[in-house]
């Protein structure tokens, strides 16, 4: 499990984009705190989150 610093996330619909992208990759246990801005993953290499995230406008850093 990595937790993911996602500055731009602050809704419910940027927690579904982050979700969608997340899944289709093989994304699992995603938990989201929306308060803090972070999200946690597991079976996805650090690189490939900050990649997708980035891709969907959601800049993001491993905390």
């Amino acid at each position: 499990m990595t937790t993911f610093h996602v500055p731009d996330m602050s809704c419910g619909h940027c927690k579904a984009s982050i979700t969608e992208v997340l899944t289709e990759l093989g994304g699992e246990q995603l938990t989201f705190d929306m308060e803090a801005r972070t999200v946690d993953v597991s079976n996805l290499s650090p690189e490939a989150v900050v990649t997708a995230l980035d891709g969907i406008g959601f800049p993001a850093s491993p905390k």
